[in-house]
């Protein structure tokens, strides 16, 4: 049995599974599908083609599926898709896609976003990633899986950010960043690799050691051209952490890659 209060509107067409929880003064829109054991709090409003996967969390005052800030956007049907156990804290904001980005905006999986963040259109975020407060994704930016965007940071659209990559406080993100990176600053620059959350994350002496003697032939040594120094690694190391990292930077992308201030 779903547990909705009397005071929230839900529409006709909206879908519920089993122990679905809406609190007080929510509005469910018509389309909109609640998986299992989904809990919207008081004062959420969720509209659309949107999707929530079985066991998310959604605090009061989101917004999520309302249609894109996008001037482009025509009214086309598209969609927002939320994976399983995500938590959406406050005043978070996420669009669906558009039709010059594929239709769809997806979250992955057990992931938190934090007070304020804001996903905009066409954005696809692995499982596992963290919005701290008001971090903002523009539209079209790809977050791998694990990554962390810190708090009041933004990320311009079409920017790529790899797995297990961590972006600081404050910064503003312009260009790609490596999986397994780390860069902070306005405007942000590649700063070394993220260690603390390699370790967390219990890769091993090997991987970690390989990775970072990749990283100084990549990005520290400078030795001819990058694309060069790309295929000189990719001879050099057998391992798939470098391999992600590679595959990463010789992948077509909108935007440059994210690098080291050279001193």
């Amino acid at each position: 049995m779903s547990n909705i209060h009397p005071s929230a509107v839900i529409e006709d067409g909206v879908q519920l599974g089993s122990e679905v929880k809406v609190g007080a003064f929510s509005h469910i829109g018509s389309g909109v599908i609640l998986d299992d054991e989904v809990v919207v709090e008081s004062h959420v409003a969720i509209y659309g083609k949107t999707h929530i996967g079985r066991g998310c969390h959604i605090y009061p005052f989101a917004s999520i599926g309302h249609i894109p800030q996008d001037l482009k956007y025509m009214g086309e049907t598209s969609e927002l898709v939320i994976g399983a156990n995500t938590v959406i804290r406050e005043h978070v904001t996420m669009n669906p896609g558009t039709q010059g980005g594929g239709m769809v905006t997806r979250c992955g999986d057990n992931c938190l976003l934090m007070v304020g963040a804001h996903v905009a259109h066409d954005c696809i975020i692995g499982d596992r990633v963290i919005l701290v407060n008001n971090a903002t994704l523009g539209g079209h930016v790809e977050i791998g899986d694990y990554s962390i965007i810190g708090g009041l940071a933004a990320v311009h659209q079409f920017v790529r950010v790899g797995e297990h990559a961590m972006v600081g406080g404050l910064s503003a993100l312009i260009q790609d960043l490596i999986p397994y990176g780390s860069a902070v600053g306005n405007r942000a620059v590649l700063e070394g690799l993220n260690l603390t959350g390699l370790r967390r994350r219990d890769f091993s002496r090997d991987d970690i050691h390989d990775l970072r003697n990749a990283y100084k032939a990549l990005f520290v040594v400078d030795d001819g051209t990058l694309q060069e120094r790309i295929v000189s690694v990719k001879e050099q190391f057998n391992s798939k952490l470098v391999n992600n990292v590679i595959n990463f930077l010789q992948a077509d992308s909108h935007r440059k890659v994210c690098l080291p201030v050279k001193s």
